[in-house]
């Protein structure tokens, strides 16, 4: 049947012509996702369970993510200086014990005190897996690449909450054992089918007459010298402060508008559905077009999307608003790791990945104090005319920053600061074999 063939055709065209390493990484990324209880139901653990308050599960929230935030630089470097392996394998044993643990503590400073080790080793993994990625997939094959590993990490999400809900039935600590076998199996597949990719080192160019020399590696702070790459970052903060809105500032204002938690539930349940429903069949598309543009529609359609919720009353309304923004999420996610990816030399993804996924975490820190405080001062509708606003700002902000990005540029082909010296890094033949190799120009050497 035509109708279907064409579907079809586009689900094959995204999955094909990927090495055996990224599908197994793949793999443990939704095995790890199919045991996201912690994340899901720690406030109801907290405040039905164990009788705390909601201003003591906030603060453990809070610290969880606090955690994120560290781990996500550490993870970085982590990833650079050990290996992605490595660090990947440390991250995921150390989330299993941590959440293992975390589901027999009573006391509540104990319960703080794990909850913040569970945010730091579950999210220190995350800048080894996006900077594996990038090792070894073909630079045309990028953000085909990373769309399918969202795919599947909110495909894990969905079938986790779904099965969470009938765990925590049950016994919620059972749901914490849970994750923890489940992060456990996520690293036996690392460790036997993931083999290391970092480069050993970024081929260095010698000057005429000089012998090659193993240039010197990125710094955390050359990462946040990196004005254009930062730039990306704050623009990624604003969009995940805008996407956040959809689980803090969302459900609050459902409430004030008399309507359930499991109205609530349907509404955001049209996010996990479209993501796992068009995520592959828009791939080709996305790949496929200029990522300058990708950006900027995207970002509207988050910003606007939210900033439609004003204007929303009933269920089917919210639904509606969420297909919106959700559309806008499905595109922007992969364009922009694919642009991470294209601003990091070689020899340190591991530390730009770890900046760029700070963005995130401190995006999850603020999120909720940016809606109560928009809603308790001046209501629900001014949170959503601020997330219109910031959806305009950082489409305009992608806009200004990429004008000047040539179509063409490669990993190889910028220029990074390190030390004293001002070196080319260079890609390697599987990542530009057709790119040519411009003569680096060294600074002179101070005595």
């Amino acid at each position: 049947m035509p109708s279907v063939a064409g579907p079809r055709r586009a689900v094959r065209g995204a999955v094909s012509g990927m090495p055996r390493e990224f599908w197994w990484l793949w793999t443990s990324t939704l095995v790890n996702r199919l045991g996201a209880f912690v994340a899901t139901f720690m406030a109801l653990y907290l405040t039905l369970d164990r009788g705390y308050s909601a201003s003591y599960a906030g603060l453990v929230a809070s610290l969880h993510g606090l955690g994120g935030v560290i781990s996500s630089l550490a993870g970085g470097v982590m990833a650079d200086r050990l290996g992605r392996r490595p660090t990947m394998l440390i991250a995921q044993v150390s989330t299993a014990l941590s959440v293992a643990v975390l589901g027999f503590m009573e006391n509540p400073v104990a319960i703080a005190g794990v909850a913040f080790v569970v945010g730091m080793a579950s999210n220190a993994s995350r800048p080894a897996v996006q900077a594996m990625m990038a090792d070894i997939v073909a630079p045309k094959d990028r953000v085909r690449a990373f769309s399918l590993n969202y795919w599947a990490i909110n495909l894990g999400f969905a079938v986790s909450s779904t099965g969470a809900g009938f765990i925590a039935e049950y016994s919620y600590r059972i749901g914490f054992l849970v994750e923890a076998a489940l992060t456990l199996c996520c690293a036996a597949v690392v460790f036997l089918k993931v083999p290391e990719s970092r480069p050993e080192h970024a081929p260095g160019a010698s000057a005429p007459g000089h012998s090659t020399a193993k240039p010197a590696g990125v710094r955390l702070i050359d990462v946040l010298r990196d004005g254009r790459f930062m730039g990306v970052v704050g623009l990624s903060f604003l969009v995940a402060l805008i996407t956040q809105q959809g689980y803090v500032g969302l459900p609050v204002a459902m409430g004030a508008d008399g309507l359930t938690s499991s109205d609530f539930g349907t509404a955001i349940a049209v996010n996990g559905l479209l993501i796992v429903v068009l995520q592959i069949p828009l791939t080709r598309f996305i790949e496929q077009r200029d990522p300058r543009q990708l950006l900027i529609v995207s970002t509207l359609f988050a910003g606007y999307g939210f900033g439609l919720t004003a204007f929303a009353g009933s269920v089917a309304a919210y639904a509606l608003t969420v297909c919106v923004w959700t559309l806008g999420e499905i595109v922007n996610a992969p364009t922009q790791s694919g642009l991470v990816v294209k601003l990091s030399p070689a020899h340190g993804r591991g530390r730009y990945q770890g900046v760029y996924s700070m963005s995130w975490s401190v995006a999850a820190l603020v999120a909720p104090l940016m809606s109560g405080v928009v809603i308790d001062q001046w209501g629900a509708s001014w949170l959503w005319m601020t997330c219109a606003l910031l959806g305009t700002v950082t489409a305009l902000g992608y806009w200004l920053l990429m004008r000047n990005l040539s179509e063409d540029e490669r990993p190889g082909e910028r220029v990074v600061e390190s030390g004293e010296r001002v070196v080319l890094v260079e890609a390697t033949a599987a990542e530009a074999p057709q790119a040519p190799v411009r003569a680096p120009e060294f600074a002179p050497e101070r005595s």
